[in-house]
């Protein structure tokens, strides 16, 4: 039983489902998305489809990153403990339940309309192609933000059955806010992925590391703050935008001595920005007709 136990914990941690912060940085663009999209309150099976797909992906895609990293996590101070560094699981494994998450995920996006089937294509390469990037190209935190907002266009083919502009800037604010707390998570790994000759943006920012990641995070409440102008989005949106910056302008003080503890709690506190702004998406949405749409008429009578 004991043996039982430790398999499905190994397996626990190579999909990150006991860390479920990369999950809440993945499914906060997409929720924005889906919100701003139907301009109001979305129909809940699609926000629940979209948020099984989206926690299948990231384990899926955690799969795929250990798979990618198993010759590193082992000389890495935070990744050493993860099960293919540690042997509790053989990169074969990993590959399997990479492949099995990406089944039920497709199985998923099955159940909506044509153009985010083909859009979910892209979604697979993009996340695929991530955790090589390390090793040749300078700014992988880039293209994460692609991966991880790819739930943006997504949502709006799902409701809309186009991509409008809009849609296009909201991934384009994600892409930066994404650069700005995965920088500060590499902050954290950065004296061993210099050991390992690794590219992070850490280490291309280099002594204007903190800068840059506050400049990234202003540029994304910019644009979010652009987008609210441009699409006359209500004062509850600007009261979320505003929160998400206050909460933003935290971050300065737990990095600038760019301590491991110090930039790791940054990179957790930007859960809440994504909380923020979704809040204030909410409340400019008619939350009173979420809950009658959401919930069965009969309780209102």
């Amino acid at each position: 039983m004991n043996k039982v136990l430790a398999r499905i914990d190994a397996y626990e941690k190579l999909m990150r489902l006991h860390r479920p912060i990369g999950i809440l940085l993945l499914l906060w663009p997409t929720f924005w998305a889906l919100w701003l999209a139907q301009r109001g309150v979305p129909n809940p099976v699609v926000v629940l489809l979209f948020f099984t797909g989206t926690v299948l992906m990231r384990s899926g895609g955690c799969a795929i990153n250990d798979f990618a990293d198993r010759n590193f996590d082992g000389k890495v101070e935070r990744t050493r403990a993860r099960p293919l560094a540690t042997g509790a699981i053989e990169p074969w494994e990993a590959l399997v339940v990479a492949a099995v998450c990406a089944l039920l995920a497709f199985a998923v996006v099955v159940r909506l309309n044509g153009l985010t089937v083909e859009l979910s294509f892209v979604a697979l390469a993009v996340a695929v192609i991530y955790p090589f990037l390390k090793r040749f190209f300078w700014m992988p935190q880039a293209w994460l933000g692609i991966a991880f907002g790819f739930g943006i266009p997504m949502a709006f083919a799902a409701l809309k059955n186009t991509v409008p502009p809009a849609a296009w800037a909201l991934l384009a604010a994600n892409i930066f806010w994404t650069i700005a707390y995965d920088t500060e998570y590499a902050m954290v790994d950065r004296d061993d992925d210099l050991k390992l000759g690794l590219k992070t943006s850490a280490i291309l920012f280099g002594r204007h590391d903190v800068a840059a990641v506050m400049a990234c995070h202003w540029l994304f409440i910019a644009i979010l703050a652009g987008i609210g102008l441009w699409q006359e989005y209500g004062p509850w949106y600007y009261a979320g935008v505003a929160v998400a910056a206050a909460l933003a302008a935290m971050h300065y003080p737990m990095i600038r001595t760019r301590s491991r503890e110090g930039c790791f709690k940054a990179f957790l506190h930007n859960n809440w920005i994504g909380l923020a702004v979704f809040a204030g998406i909410v409340a400019d949405n008619h939350p009173w007709l979420t809950l009658q749409r959401w919930i069965p008429h009969s309780w209102f009578s």
